[in-house]
């Protein structure tokens, strides 16, 4: 294989890119509701060929799927999908959420590459701005209350990519690929699910990348990322006893001054001397009336950590203080985990093969060895469980220039960034399918 081959190749590919892209994102679907987006990706690995592909609840463990939204709006997202395309037996057979794709190419003996690529968008409303590019070209979500203001569109369009692309070259490699598209990034909720059902087990390495963060420049690679936080979402329900707040407040069971009481005191936990630590309370929804004694209160609160045991350090004592705010005022609490996301790092080993890949990408102008992400990010629970088993992982950024930044409803990519992307990973797991070609960790 000769550098301007695979780079002839993927060029070849730059239009079909850029049309998944848009298509994903005039059709932006959340956590768990990407019926559409898994049959599309399902359809289009049957196309290519060569893929044994997976989907529906055989790769999710039931028990970890955090955040799901509730059957009826479940089946709600299902029908609009359907309306908007996707194929019905395919929707059908995701029913409840299990939307993620698994796609394996065995190549002989070898040793086995997994690349995972997230789905999901934003539960946000996009730009209306005329001015911006999704509307002025005509790719603007359609579907209010979502939008893909993250890249993960872009990321699935990558994946394709390299599914065509492994496909394509598939007599060069040696050993067996796997390819994760996984639901529900946001809110860091769906890879632990996938990785507690074992779509990583027996994986050497593990590749990932995110368009954009510190990469912002189209042409730039940064090829380890460092700096991940161990995270912790959860929701806290206090109920109490509604009352007149004139004639029998002492009747009473004020649950907003409990979650109230719950705010403060979070904010108060000593921070961890060993690493970085965190708490955030994001919204306090309470009360019905001014005139009445407030029975039911919601906390949406999230830790966050250096390291999943300074985490669990936050989480602990998190729920400790809302357990005693409940306590004091005499009401009742429920808590509810809504996602987490494990400490992680990259391999240098394996970084290095990344950096080489970058290199030999004519598209590439830049390459840094490493940035620091400096938030969370679920894809790490698949690194962490390769790692435990022996194997390496790395997670790059694919440089891209924003038309604003991640999550803003102006949020657009520069689509020259996509075969960039392909080409990168594409070559990083051809280098690690040859004989001998994967780095070995330290002994």
């Amino acid at each position: 294989m000769s550098t301007k081959t695979l780079s002839d190749f993927v060029g070849t590919l730059a239009s079909q890119l850029r049309v998944v892209r848009r298509d994903l994102h005039k059709h932006a679907e959340a956590g768990w509701t990407e019926f559409r987006t898994g049959s599309l990706v399902i359809q289009e690995l049957r196309k290519i060929g060569g893929w044994d592909v997976v989907y529906g609840p055989s790769i999710f463990s039931r028990d970890h799927m955090a955040g799901l939204p509730d059957a009826s709006v479940l089946k709600t997202h299902q029908e609009r999908a359907i309306a908007q395309g996707a194929d019905p037996a395919l929707v059908a057979a995701m029913t409840g959420g299990f939307t993620g794709v698994v796609a394996t190419m065995g190549c002989g003996q070898g040793p086995t590459v997994a690349l995972r690529f997230d789905m999901d968008a934003l539960d946000l409303n996009e730009s209306t701005d005329p001015a911006h590019r999704p509307v002025a070209e005509g790719f603007a979500s359609q579907n209010p209350g979502a939008m893909h203001a993250c890249g993960h569109d872009g990321h699935v369009a990558i994946g394709l990519g390299v599914a065509r692309t492994l496909a394509a070259f598939r007599e060069e490699l040696h050993g067996t690929v796997k390819l994760i598209f996984q639901p529900a990034e946001e809110g860091v909720r769906g890879a632990r699910a996938m990785a507690e059902a074992g779509v990583v087990d027996g994986v050497d390495y593990l590749l990932a990348a995110h368009l954009g963060f510190k990469a912002t420049r189209t042409g730039l690679v940064i090829c380890e990322t460092s700096g991940f936080l161990a995270t912790s979402k959860l929701d806290a329900v206090f109920t109490g006893v509604p009352a007149h707040a004139g004639a029998a407040p002492h009747t009473g069971k004020n649950a907003l001054l409990a979650a109230a009481a719950g705010v403060l005191n979070l904010h108060a936990i000593a921070r961890h001397g060993e690493g970085a630590s965190r708490i955030n309370v994001g919204v306090l929804q309470a009360g019905t009336g001014r005139n009445v004694v407030p029975d039911r209160a919601l906390l949406k609160l999230e830790t966050r950590g250096e390291t999943t045991a300074i985490d669990g350090f936050m989480l602990a004592e998190a729920q400790r203080v809302l357990r005693g705010a409940a306590a004091m005022w005499d009401v009742d609490i429920e808590l509810r985990p809504m996602g987490c996301a494990a400490g992680a790092r990259s391999d240098p080993a394996l970084a290095a093969v990344v950096h080489q890949a970058a290199a030999e990408t004519p598209a590439v102008h830049e390459i840094e060895a490493a940035g620091g992400l400096g938030g969370s990010e679920d894809c790490t629970w698949f690194m962490d469980r390769v790692q435990r088993a022996g194997g390496m992982a790395c997670y790059a950024m694919v440089g891209t220039a924003l038309a604003a930044a991640h999550h803003d409803s102006r949020f657009d990519i520069d689509e020259a960034s996509l075969p960039i992307g392909v080409e990168v990973l594409a070559r990083a797991a051809m280098a690690l399918l040859r004989p001998g070609g994967g780095p070995r960790r330290p002994q």
